[in-house]
């Protein structure tokens, strides 16, 4: 599994090799192997040894998209699934040659969650537009280019479809 931590470029690659029983697993974290026991697990923290370093991780937020844990003192929020960005961060326009597309379009369908923008606002490429809610996962939609925010044309609570107009930006 691919985690990205946010605001950095690094990513980490984890995955369980083997389980060998009793809440201990060979973990496979970068291409290294580590050895992983759990010591006690419950729905707010986790207490665990890794190579043999006593560790405890609170949970601050885990929804689909992003977990934010405390491990040993040090807030970390991870995004569970980089690539999605990814997809629709190019398919929202950001990826075309032309920087005259106006129109801002959702490439998922969705529930708007929040909407960060109002017209007349300055935004940069990448700057988040609005959220929106599909399968239980929040997906941050960004803008496609520097502009002026013309108009929106969606509102909080209203479902969209795939390629929907969300925002005119100039």
């Amino acid at each position: 599994m691919k985690f990205k931590l946010e605001n950095t470029d690094e990513s980490l690659d984890g995955e369980i090799v083997k389980s060998i029983g009793n809440n201990e697993f060979i973990l496979k974290i970068k291409g290294k192997e580590r050895d992983l026991k759990i010591i006690t697990m419950t729905h707010d923290k986790v207490e665990f040894m890794l190579d043999s370093v006593y560790h405890i991780t609170k949970y601050l937020e885990n929804s689909t998209n992003r977990i934010t844990l405390v491990v040993d003192g040090v807030k970390l929020t991870f995004n569970k699934r980089p690539e999605m960005d990814k997809i629709v961060y190019k398919n929202s326009g950001a990826d075309s040659s032309s920087d005259s597309q106006i129109n801002l379009k959702s490439q998922i369908p969705g529930r708007v969650v929040s909407i960060n923008v109002t017209a007349g606002n300055n935004v940069k490429k990448g700057d988040v537009v609005c959220v929106l809610e599909s399968m239980k996962m929040q997906i941050s939609i960004k803008s496609h280019k520097d502009g002026v925010v013309k108009s929106i044309k969606m509102k909080q609570g209203a479902s969209v479809a795939k390629n929907d107009v969300l925002a005119e930006i100039e």
